[in-house]
């Protein structure tokens, strides 16, 4: 950028507003959004369509450059968040993308679907001391990887020399992404062994585009490629080949991020009805294979009324694509209170502009079929909340006598995944959990079979994508030490 660029009228302005107030009396940012209306008219239209460069940097000017910076301790994957930050308020873009891909494989993934409301935005000085909107991490961290992207000019992270040492990563999702990266820049010979036919993993057959576009994932895959990472897809460790011929081959540390893709339905009446998906399968099929499109080759149920079970944020990724599919009527149904849902605020506010109903307290208890085995109502029952469970939230209790039906042609049911069983039923020896997830020691991620470590939904049965990340890096840490050795 031309020091002519530098000195337009937006940026003098700018200057002159932060000079003039304290950084505590800016207002925290407002990311622009598509209308509803024009949203809802394609599945592969983004929702949020990110900062200008003047937002971003009012916005950066906000941080209070903290000598603790406590909004790093919600980072799970560490990154430096003051850093990255002042870059973008002095102008300097690049360096600031420079300083996320320090500690992340995936800055524009995780600035468009991380949590961050949860956790590093939860620790900003702002909200814990002032009781103010936290400076927009996420929102930053998204502008600052799009435009150093858009701007041609894509940094690659420095690597090591080659060390001859090769690894083998299972499962191209955010954990094993996360893992591949750091033991490259390490200088490790890292494969991605990847079951379907595009990298990506959840990012790609979970996450729908107008969350998160596949040209963006690709994109940051594409420079885990050039730090020399190689992929292999359409390989299912366990069966193509077993870790033990991995071995043979000369492979001798193994990290398993093979996700959580099993679903979970709640064994209820009529569940095998024409018309009754899990979330997987709805999700991958439009998101993954294209049956948005009216020549897909893997068409998927399209409902005039579509329920979907759940209240997290692959329930709302399900009825929002419902809407995009044509549905008239696309409605959540969740046992407990809006307040409880654990999906994001945001997701619940799009789904909501977008027209989606919620029917709140009430849980499916029976689906009913037509003549020809297709489902055309749900049975379900009134809810009351009780005593807190395990989780801390207040469990549904069922209220006697209220059972009403709700008019179906397809059911989506989003209340869950297990783990992919095929790594640990395929590793002799290998301790698994009661649920099916690999044990690992929390510190080193490592299982109990020396070399094998695992991280993400496969350890803890469910996760977001930074946590999944974080993971992948500790247990990137801990191989290269125990391989030094």
């Amino acid at each position: 950028m031309s020091v002519s660029d530098r000195n337009t009228d937006w940026r003098k302005k700018l200057r002159e507003e932060i000079k003039g107030k304290a950084r505590t009396e800016i207002e925290r940012v407002k990311m622009p959004e598509r209308a509803a209306s024009e949203r809802v008219k394609s599945q592969r239209l983004e929702v949020n369509t990110g900062l200008t460069e003047e937002m971003a940097r009012r916005e950066a000017s906000r941080c209070m450059d903290c000598v603790n910076p406590t909004c790093m301790e919600g980072c799970p994957v560490g990154i430096d968040i003051p850093g990255f930050i002042k870059n973008i308020e002095r102008g300097e873009i690049g360096e600031a993308a420079a300083v996320l891909k320090q500690t992340s494989a995936l800055p524009a993934v995780c600035g468009r679907v991380c949590p961050q409301e949860k956790q590093c935005e939860s620790k900003c000085f702002y909200l814990q001391k002032l009781k103010k909107d936290p400076v927009a991490i996420g929102y930053l961290e998204r502008f600052a990887a799009d435009y150093e992207r858009e701007s041609g000019h894509i940094s690659v992270p420095e690597v090591a020399a080659s060390n001859g040492m090769k690894v083998a990563v299972i499962g191209s999702g955010p954990s094993g992404l996360s893992f591949a990266g750091d033991m490259a820049k390490r200088g490790y010979d890292v494969t991605v062994f990847e079951a379907l036919h595009e990298i990506g993993g959840v990012l790609k057959y979970g996450i729908p585009e107008f969350r998160l576009p596949n040209r963006i994932v690709d994109v940051e895959i594409d420079n885990l490629r050039q730090m020399g990472v190689k992929f292999i897809t359409n390989f299912i460790v366990g069966q193509t080949a077993s870790i033990e011929d991995l071995k043979a081959e000369g492979f001798r540390g193994f990290y398993v991020g093979s996700g959580a893709g099993l679903p979970r339905f709640m064994n209820i009446p009529g569940e095998n009805a024409n018309g009754v998906l899990s979330s997987n399968e709805y999700l991958t099929r439009v998101n993954l294979m294209g049956a948005d499109q009216e020549d897909a080759d893997t068409p998927v149920f399209r409902g005039k009324n579509v329920v979907v079970v759940g209240g997290g944020n692959t329930a709302m990724d399900s009825v929002r694509t419902a809407l995009r599919l044509g549905a008239d009527k696309a409605m959540i149904v969740y046992r407990r209170s809006e307040a409880e849902m654990p999906a994001r605020i945001e997701e619940v506010k799009h789904a909501k502009e977008e027209g989606c109903e919620f029917i709140t307290l009430t849980n499916p208890v029976e689906y009913i079929q037509d003549e020809r085995g297709r489902v055309k109502q749900v049975k379900v029952q009134k809810m009351e909340l009780g005593e807190p469970d395990e989780s801390g939230r207040r469990s549904p209790v069922a209220v006697e006598g209220s059972e009403y039906l709700i008019d179906a042609d397809v059911v989506v049911v989003a209340v869950g995944v297990s783990p992919n069983p095929i790594i640990p039923n395929s590793v002799s020896g290998l301790e698994v959990s009661r649920k099916g997830t690999i044990v690992v020691d929390e510190n080193t991620m490592e299982s109990n079979i020396p070399g094998l470590y695992a991280g993400g939904d496969i350890v803890r049965g469910g996760a977001t994508v930074i946590l999944a990340m974080g993971d992948g890096r500790r247990a990137a840490a801990c191989m290269d030490e125990r391989m030094k050795l």
